[in-house]
């Protein structure tokens, strides 16, 4: 495997990771390097841990046990998406004489909004389901004696920088949107859990 494939693959396999990361960054208020590092960490960690469990689990994983793997990714994301959506919709109004957060006329209170939870409850859910497929492209590596130390160091950079590029661009995208941020992220999460869910019956 040539540097070029490689490169592809890993873009490939963190573009699950990106949307969802941009998603992340539609809830924030501004842009935290400190947050972005965290969700870059834990997406790029997951991203080359599945192939490393892959490559060398090959011989053990029977064929079914990828059979379910749409539908646990589907049940993640739209939990999570959904919970996201009854968040924005539930969440108090307010306008600019009741809120000390000017201006919010029009939008959730900053005050009592939820934001994203940055803990391993919400973070690792998501990052399973965003590394599932790079498991069976682990299990690929071992049939065409890729060096995997390489090709999972590259994988989980490349997913770590994509991802905290999504949490600035969805940061910029939340700021301009911010009434319907939320909403928009948790129907986006909803959205790519359905399409798995799809590519599981094609």
């Amino acid at each position: 495997m040539n540097i070029l494939e490689l490169f592809l693959v890993a873009v490939g396999l963190s573009m699950d990771a990106f949307a969802v990361a941009v998603t992340i960054g539609l809830t924030q208020e501004k842009f935290s390097i400190k947050k972005a590092l965290i969700v870059g960490l834990y997406f790029g960690a997951f991203q080359a841990g599945m192939p490393m469990i892959g490559y060398f689990g090959a011989g053990f994983f029977p064929a079914r046990m990828f059979v379910f793997d749409n539908y646990i990714v589907f049940a993640i994301l739209a939990y999570l998406g959904g919970k996201m959506i009854y968040d924005a919709v539930k969440s108090k109004q307010c306008n600019d004489r009741k809120c000390k957060h000017l201006p919010c006329a029009d939008r959730a209170c900053p005050a009592d909004r939820k934001t994203f939870n940055f803990g391993p409850k919400q973070m690792i859910p998501l990052a399973v389901a965003t590394s599932i497929d790079a498991l069976a492209v682990g299990i690929s590596f071992a049939f065409v004696e890729a060096n995997v130390n390489v090709a999972v160091s590259f994988i989980g950079l490349t997913t770590l920088m994509l991802s905290m590029l999504g949490v600035k661009i969805g940061i910029i995208f939340g700021l301009k949107f911010k009434s319907k941020a939320i909403f928009v992220g948790g129907v986006i999460l909803v959205a790519m859990g359905i399409h798995v869910l799809i590519e599981g019956f094609l």
